[in-house]
Formats: structure tokens, sequence, C-alpha cells
């Protein structure tokens, strides 16, 4: 069999726990939603202390993971950036679209912190834009001298998108979160941080619907008021 018509077979080293349910209002970057708090469990072979050892002095990390809910049989060689409104294409190989020959991420993030609970180590990390169970295929250290690069160019995501800083509770919803805040700490400020990446879909932001996302296993529902998100109903799924 020649290089080119191989194929290759890669197990997961471990799943994501993180407090987004579906891929509506998952952030579309990593870093941009800081109150996000997830972490890393490792599977059987994996899951041992040395495998971690020294991991511990990086601040961040390279997530390489698979777009597990994005898998597909066919995929096309262009596709429509949200950053670019959803009116024009680039080729896939110029965004981060999910579906792609191979549904295979790369994410940066936070090391919060490794520990061992009940036998299982946890690898916690912040600022993830991961799914719940996603899976992981590598982990590495976030090497500064050699992975930043400020004077990068990032063609039409040059520019830090655009948040909206105007969120507000209607009184129902505020007292919710104040409750739900006793279980998930800095739940007021996660819904915050996701809703001012605007995650409605730019073709159709109305202030007649009501959108709904889920964290952890609360529904959250919102209204268009303006320029104003207001959150309407916190509830258990």
């Amino acid at each position: 069999m020649s290089t080119n018509e191989q194929t290759y077979h890669f197990d997961p080293v471990g799943w994501v726990h993180s407090p987004y349910k579906e891929k509506f209002a998952t952030p579309r970057q990593p870093g941009l939603v800081t109150a996000a708090h997830s972490h890393i469990t490792l599977r059987n072979d994996c899951n041992r202390e040395e495998i971690l050892r020294g991991l511990e002095g990086f601040s961040h990390l390279w997530l390489m993971f698979v777009f597990h809910e994005a898998i597909r049989e066919d995929w096309k060689p262009m596709v429509r950036p949200p950053r670019l409104g959803g009116n024009q294409k680039v080729g896939v190989f110029a965004s981060r679209s999910p579906f792609r020959p191979n549904p295979i991420g790369l994410s940066v993030v936070t090391l919060e912190g490794i520990k061992q609970e009940k036998g299982q180590w946890q690898i916690h990390i912040g600022g993830g834009d991961l799914l719940d169970q996603t899976p992981i295929l590598d982990i590495k250290p976030y090497i500064p001298y050699a992975d930043s690069h400020p004077q990068a160019q990032g063609n039409y995501a040059d520019d830090t998108p655009e948040t909206l800083e105007s969120i507000e509770f209607n009184p129902q919803a505020y007292e919710q979160v104040t409750l739900f805040e006793k279980s998930y700490p800095s739940l007021e400020q996660l819904i915050r941080q996701v809703l001012s990446q605007q995650p409605e879909p730019a073709f159709h932001k109305s202030s007649e619907r009501t959108y709904g996302m889920a964290l952890y296993d609360l529904n959250i529902q919102w209204q268009r008021q303006g320029k104003t998100l207001v959150v309407t109903d916190v509830r258990q799924n």
C-alpha cells in the first residue's frame, strides 16, 4: 500500500466535561468566554499520574479533538464563516468550520489545575469552546516563544469579534440565576459572556423571537430588545 492510500485510526485519550450541551451558543473560538470551566477525564490506560507529570508548570494547553457532532459522510470544499455574516464563501482550509475532510479541531485553553478524584485524574481547564463529551485526541503544552505570533495576519478574522455589552435579566430570571448559582458558581457571568457573543444566527436576529440555549442541565431563554439581550427564563431541563 502506498503512503497516499493509507488510513489511520486514533482512539481518544480522554473526554471533555463542559457546560455546553449543544452546538448552539457554544463559543465559536476558545478564550472568548473565560467564565466557562471544564475538565478532561482520561481513558483507562492514560489515567495515570506519570502521563501528566510536568504539565502543571504550563499555563495553557493545546487540545486536539474530534468534532463528534459534525461527522458527515460528505463534505464541501467551501463554507460560509459566521465572521463573514454567513453570506460569503471561503475554502474550508481557510476556515475553522467543523465540517472538514477530517473533523478534527484545535483549541488553546488555560490550565486551571490537575487533581485526582476517586481514582480518576482530571485536567481542569478554562475558556474552552468544546461541547460536553468531546473526544480529546491529544494534549500538548502551549509554548509561548514558539506558539505566540503577535504580528500574524488573520485575513477576514483579523479583528476581535464585536461583543454585545448590554445583557439584562428580568426579575424572575435574575432570581432563578441567583438560586442556581449555589450549584453553578459564576453562572450569571457565564450567561453574560456567552450571550455577549451574540449567538443568534446573523440572518434572523428578531425582537419577536425567543431564543434558548443549554448550559449544564439548565435551559436559558432570552429575547432581543434593540441592542439589548434580555434573559427571560432560567430553569432546569
